[in-house]
């Protein structure tokens, strides 16, 4: 692994919960949003150009993943949980998705879980590069255990995809 993924990698933030525009968002605004902040680390297939379009947005509705817009506009909540799915897709389907955050939500409230989720999915991210652990086998939490065991996977496919895509024969 090169120093300029690494660096880039100790960069990668996602907004958290009260970081995410107080204003609801047109959908066009939606993607530009969430390309920008996770497309340059997470989307490494030189075949897509977007890790999140406007028919993505669409299926996740139909798929009861998040709410329907309100007047053509998102809300935080659904902002939130659609960087959730950009981030699981990469693993995970559609129905494993909506049981991870439904799962994730019985005993917290979206601000939490999300920024939650934010903090560890860095962490993951992080830990994959450089190599170091991740997961406390002692964990207390089934719950904690299970987000972690998600995003290191997640982080994992991202990491694979990053370093195959460079040394491409």
């Amino acid at each position: 692994m090169d120093n300029k993924d690494l660096i880039s990698i100790n960069n990668f933030r996602i907004p958290r919960w009260n970081e995410l525009p107080n204003v609801d968002l047109y959908l066009d605004q939606v993607v530009k949003l969430i390309n920008s902040c996770l497309s340059p680390y997470i989307l490494n297939n030189e075949c897509e150009t977007e890790l999140l379009t406007k028919t993505m947005i669409n299926n996740y509705v139909k798929n009861n993943l998040i709410d329907a817009p309100i007047k053509k506009q998102y809300s935080k909540v659904q902002l939130a949980k659609l960087f959730v799915i950009c981030v699981l897709k990469q693993v995970y389907s559609m129905q494993d998705i909506k049981n991870l955050i439904n799962i994730a939500l019985i005993d917290s409230t979206i601000q939490t879980a999300y920024d939650k989720f934010c903090n560890l999915f860095e962490e993951a991210l992080l830990c994959t590069y450089t190599r170091k652990d991740f997961i406390d086998k002692n964990s207390s939490s089934d719950n904690l255990y299970l987000l972690k065991s998600v995003l290191l996977s997640c982080s994992y496919k991202i990491y694979v995809e990053n370093i195959t895509s460079l040394k491409k024969i």
